[in-house]
């Protein structure tokens, strides 16, 4: 266990310091949330308000910003799938394989990785959240639940976004396979709009997709609105069947030995 712990840690390390060294990617995982919330929060903030029954803006961001936290979350997603296509393709997990290393350490170091940096975004997003006008309404322990939560659908998703370079033959290609996660599905969710002020068609996918039961827990732990029980359990499942899929997915690709 002792050399599990410290193999994983090397790769660690590792992804950090190739994060500091292309900083691209992770720049653009923690700004892109930042002008989400100021670009719908400020610009389009009062016009989505009065579209939505005349709210007004500070209610818009409360509603909003839980969201852009999921988007946060989703949009990191990118830099790991990258990186974990290029080690693939480039030789050094054929030379990881010569080694007397702790297999999962490899993929585990850009998962932890990919972790650390999605935390700062979401401080960073909830602390212009709160520049623009998000109140929240949360105690200590809705705090830590709402961040419990967030963790583990980023632990989730890294492993399925890792799993889903395994499968690319090149970096772009692993940058383009994970925009259904990145940017399809939190705008089919109810992050901009209420369910009830969508199409039918839309509506109906918004409700049984994965991220809106998620944004749901998320509101009433930080604003304290309704919230069906079975919706909390649902999100937490969610995240559980994310991350287990992920994880065999990932580890199954991985062991292959190829990129295909």
């Amino acid at each position: 266990m002792s050399y599990a712990l410290q193999d994983t840690s090397t790769m660690l390390r590792r992804t950090l310091r190739h994060a500091q060294r292309y900083p691209g990617l992770s720049l653009g995982a923690l700004g892109m949330p930042v002008i989400m919330i100021l670009l719908f929060g400020l610009v389009f903030g009062n016009t989505f308000a009065h579209g939505l029954g005349g709210v007004g803006r500070g209610e818009y961001i409360n509603f909003l910003t839980p969201g852009i936290l999921l988007m946060s979350i989703a949009s990191g997603t990118m830099s790991p799938a990258v990186a974990v296509c290029m080690d693939m393709t480039e030789g050094i997990v054929a030379r990881f394989r010569t080694m007397a290393i702790f297999r999962p350490a490899v993929l585990t170091g850009h998962v932890l990785g990919n972790v650390l940096v999605t935390i700062v975004s979401l401080a960073l997003v909830v602390g212009f959240a709160i520049l623009i006008g998000f109140r929240p309404d949360a105690s200590v322990v809705d705090w830590l639940l709402a961040a419990v939560l967030m963790i583990a659908l980023t632990f989730g998703l890294t492993w399925f976004a890792i799993a889903l370079g395994l499968t690319s033959k090149t970096p772009e290609a692993a940058s383009n396979v994970v925009l259904p996660i990145s940017l399809l599905l939190p705008f089919l969710s109810n992050t901009f709009i209420p369910l009830d002020a969508m199409p039918s068609g839309i509506r109906w996918f918004a409700r049984y997709q994965p991220f809106t039961p998620i944004i749901d827990t998320l509101r009433h732990l930080l604003l304290g609105t309704p919230l069906d029980n079975a919706n909390g359990w649902l999100a937490a499942a969610w995240c559980v069947v994310i991350a287990i899929v992920g994880y065999l997915w990932a580890q199954k690709n991985y062991n292959k030995g190829t990129v295909a």
